[in-house]
């Protein structure tokens, strides 16, 4: 029988619903080869026939791996089968596809998927690019209060205590967690989408500013293209200034002096 390291690989994955890491798949196929030795080895010893075996190479290394899981990731999704295969944080997994979903619920009799109020995906998005951040800086930024969110988010595990603020009275700072990056879909914070307006150096400015309740943020303090107003041109060009008073000087001489000529004829 030949080896087929998409099928073996597909085979693993199938078997566990837990995430495996590519450095777990090569430990397999290591002790694989160590106890094909220690078998063949007693098989001499009792003058046995050795049963047939599977020529698996000697070597697998991650990157073949890795390049075999990616073969099966677009064949899942190519032929449209029941599962996906994703890379999550803690490794590779498959799971069922997204419009089996629900019937798979049921089955299970599993409550619905969490759903986030916009308080609290407001909290979460604020955690996730800011992080470590205090509740103070939390409260600063969202204008509200976040005790609430921020307990919903504890609860769910999507957000957890990091540590604690080199700032006076030590105030405590909040994190993601591994289960955040699952929620997303994402293997790290680093995938998250890029965000100007959320940037550390921009939040600390209008921190320092929002004592000060007469300064008013523009459209080029977070990040975004200045918004014309009603009084502003939209054109480029400039225009020369004219002399009204002169100009009205000259045309009522112009004028006095063509009346001048027609009543003369």
């Amino acid at each position: 029988m030949d080896f087929d390291l998409k099928k073996t690989l597909e085979a693993l994955l199938l078997s566990t619903a837990e995430p495996i890491l590519l450095k777990d798949v090569v430990k397999v196929f290591v002790r694989y080869h160590q106890e094909l030795s220690e078998a063949q080895e007693d098989a001499r010893e009792q003058e046995g026939e050795e049963s047939p075996t599977l020529e698996v190479p000697s070597l697998v290394t991650q990157a073949q791996i890795r390049d075999a899981l990616l073969q099966l990731r677009e064949e899942a999704e190519v032929k449209d089968k029941a599962y996906r295969l994703v890379e999550g944080p803690n490794g590779y997994q498959m799971v069922t596809a997204p419009q089996f979903a629900e019937f798979v619920r049921l089955l299970r009799g599993a409550p619905r998927p969490m759903k986030l109020s916009p308080a609290a995906l407001e909290t979460l998005s604020i955690v996730a690019y800011r992080q470590p951040v205090t509740r103070a800086e939390m409260e600063a930024i969202r204008g509200v209060s976040v005790d609430s969110a921020l307990h919903k988010l504890i609860d769910l595990e999507l957000v957890i205590v990091t540590g604690r603020a080199e700032l006076p009275g030590r105030p405590i700072q909040y994190g993601t967690t591994d289960k955040f990056l699952e929620f997303t879909g994402i293997r790290e914070l680093e995938e998250l989408p890029a965000s100007d307006v959320l940037s550390n150096h921009q939040i600390d400015e209008w921190m320092r500013r929002s004592e000060d309740e007469s300064d008013e943020i523009s459209d080029e303090d977070v990040g975004l293209s200045k918004e014309p107003k009603s009084d502003e041109l939209a054109l480029d060009e400039k225009f020369v200034e004219v002399d009204w008073q002169r100009e009205n000087v000259e045309s009522d001489a112009a004028i006095e002096s063509e009346s001048n000529e027609n009543t003369a004829l």
